[in-house]
């Protein structure tokens, strides 16, 4: 008796949250609709007059009629669709079917606190209009729950984008959740194997890419249309600190320079292997946070560190694996108060003139990295290995909360 009780319980519960979630996507998917759908824009296109950058109403009645245009209709349709849980739970004759009016409920405060705001009630906004709330930002862009910064992009980053309201879930689906249109994007190692194929991957996602090589020649993009010089400046390990000027007008850094001495022990071998591997990277990730003041920085600057499956697996080089891992740490102890989105990318064997052997193509692993990037995964993993897939997010989620048990927040 009591294990049908508890599965009753269980099963209620699963009901009013799956109706709560399907209202969610109901209107986030109106929302998406009203970018590409003329008759609902003209009611939608009223929200976006409203706000200035910093979140500040920039005209109260504008803002009183958005909730009449945008808000109220968006809520209603949601309260129709919120009917068919309700019918769906009823049809199969449970005794509990008003649960599915769970949604229905949920949705009469969207749509009550949107009239309020309509009516001019004052300080309701303040209560219910969270997410454009003015002020400075005090967290990252939210990863499973929209906040003011993750929603701040929709107005004055990419209005193609970042559509949810609540959850990120529809956002990521589509691939949405993070866009690279405009962006500004510096790839370290870019006359490498990597580096030009994540050029190349990210000039197709709609950023200006910025090639960082050791090299002196510009870099070319060849494109179906035809080559592309990209913007390329020459730097060296050790005169990390030359781009600071840079790196203050850069979007999103990417961390891809390495090396792999393979086989070799000797001092020189490990000097270089953590000089290029770990330190490098890591001054060069504390020059970029350091740029990072305003609002618009926290919403829209990131920083990409390829730190390898080595982490969690032999790379049959010890030097390698040892660097890459230091680089690691580094950056989950780091991500811990970063000012800004911090990613990792963690990619298998790719064949490249550090390992001849890959198995992977770097087109196909850059693809597979701004394809994720762009649903907002903050550890990205490509690899032909399902062992790394399980442990990788392990480790992380282990180290990550030793690290924050162990030190002190900056």
């Amino acid at each position: 008796m009591l294990v049908f009780m508890t599965n009753q319980i269980w099963l209620t519960l699963s009901i009013a949250l799956a109706s709560i979630v399907w209202v969610e996507i109901i209107r986030d998917l109106y929302h998406g609709l009203a970018h590409i759908w003329a008759p609902v824009y003209r009611l939608h296109v009223w929200h976006h007059k409203v706000f200035r950058p910093d979140l500040s109403v920039a005209n109260t009645e504008i803002y009183r009629q958005a909730h009449w245009y945008n808000d109220v209709p968006e809520a209603l349709v949601m309260l129709i669709a919120s009917l068919l849980p309700w019918l769906l739970v009823r049809a199969l004759n449970w005794d509990f079917a008003w649960i599915g009016l769970a949604g229905s409920v949920y949705t009469l405060s969207f749509l009550l606190s949107a009239i309020a705001r309509g009516l001019g009630v004052p300080h309701v906004d303040e209560l219910t209009d969270l997410t454009h709330r003015p002020g400075p930002f005090d967290s990252n862009p939210g990863h499973w729950f929209v906040n003011r910064t993750y929603h701040w992009r929709h107005h004055f980053d990419d209005q193609n984008a970042y559509f949810c309201g609540t959850l990120t879930l529809i956002d990521r689906l589509l691939g949405t959740a993070v866009s690279l249109k405009g962006k500004r994007v510096a790839v370290t190692g870019a006359s490498g194997t990597l580096g030009k194929a994540l050029l190349k991957q990210l000039y197709i996602a709609g950023a200006k890419p910025i090639a960082l090589s050791s090299s002196d020649s510009t870099i070319v993009l060849d494109l179906p249309s035809g080559q592309v010089n990209l913007e390329t400046v020459n730097w060296k390990v050790g005169q990390e600190n030359q781009l600071q000027d840079l790196l203050s007008k850069v979007d999103i850094l990417v961390l891809n320079h390495g090396v792999n001495v393979h086989k070799a022990r000797d001092a020189e071998a490990i000097e270089k292997s953590f000089q290029i591997n770990s330190f490098s990277q890591w001054r060069l990730m504390e020059l970029f946070l350091s740029t990072i003041k305003t609002n618009r920085d926290i919403a829209c600057k990131e920083l990409w560190v390829n730190t390898s499956e080595a982490e969690v697996s032999p790379a049959m080089s010890p030097l390698y694996e040892l660097s890459k891992r230091t680089i690691g740490d580094l950056v989950t102890l780091r991500r811990l108060d970063a000012p800004c989105v911090v990613r990792k990318l963690i990619l298998g064997p790719f064949k490249s003139e550090l390992n001849p052997v890959g198995v992977m193509s770097a087109p196909w692993v850059a693809s597979a990295i701004v394809k994720l990037v762009r649903r907002d995964f903050r550890d990205v993993v490509v690899t032909i290995n399902p062992l790394t897939y399980l442990l990788f997010p392990i480790r992380e989620f282990l180290v990550s909360n030793y690290f924050r048990l162990t030190t002190r927040a900056r």
